[in-house]
């Protein structure tokens, strides 16, 4: 048998068809103290890149962390709702950083803005969105939910229910979820499973409360995994890798 030498390679297998990526402003810094690196940016739009080409769509919310967190700005006497709106913003910046890096890759994407600002990201219409997903382009979901006190851990979980993902792949520095801190403590303990109970009752560092509370009542899996670990993100898809599943 003669095989088309332009015919694509088999995909991989992979578990979930539509998945929302979550990742700290924090991931973008590389080993700064502040702002976007831009190797770091590049690095992990070639995971998304990675795992788009197995025929994955995906949405990302990313934090701001990198640049103001509205809490931080609270504390130091700014009035909560001014400085959780300041942190939206800075949530905005990191959508255009990762858009412009995928682009560069080749990627259709899309940034949508929970607070209109027309010139640079679309307004979120849900429906909208859904198509974009079905034009297998990428959907950056900027401005958390448009309201203080809420934070992208909960926007991240918003949307991902309103886009119908399959499962929120929670990108972080370590390799899944710890009964306490693994960098103080060497012999911190690693889930390979948690319930969203579990999470609440011990308080282990996942996502927020509010977050958590929403993916249980819609039964939406949480995968924790670092995303440090180069092809981290395609080898969970594909079966393989360390990860914590957090569920019901």
């Amino acid at each position: 048998m003669t095989l088309n030498p332009t015919s694509p390679e088999p995909q991989e297998p992979v578990k979930y068809r539509r998945v929302m990526l979550k990742i700290s402003g924090e991931a973008l810094m590389g080993d700064q103290g502040y702002g976007l690196h831009p190797p770091t940016v590049a690095r992990i739009a070639d995971e998304v890149k990675s795992v788009h080409e197995l025929g994955v769509e995906i949405c990302m919310v990313i934090g701001g962390g990198n640049i103001f967190r509205g809490l931080q700005g609270s504390a130091q006497g700014m009035e909560r709702a001014t400085a959780d709106y300041m942190g939206m913003l800075a949530t905005v910046m990191n959508a255009l950083a990762m858009q412009s890096s995928l682009e560069a890759l080749g990627l259709h994407c899309r940034v949508i803005s929970a607070i209109r600002m027309d010139e640079v990201a679309e307004p979120y219409i849900r429906r909208r969105a859904v198509r974009h997903l079905e034009k297998k382009r990428v959907c950056i979901f900027a401005a958390g939910t448009g309201n203080p006190y809420f934070t992208t851990d909960t926007a991240a979980t918003l949307r991902a229910n309103e886009m119908a993902c399959e499962a929120i792949f929670k990108g972080t520095k370590v390799d899944g979820v710890y009964d306490r801190d693994p960098v103080r403590f060497p012999d911190a303990k690693r889930f390979d499973d948690v319930t969203y109970d579990e999470v609440l009752a011990r308080r282990l560092n996942v996502m927020d409360a509010s977050a958590i509370a929403l993916a249980r009542d819609n039964n939406l899996p949480i995968i924790v995994f670092s995303l440090d670990e180069p092809g981290g993100f395609r080898g969970i898809l594909a079966g393989r890798g360390t990860y914590t599943k957090v569920h019901g």
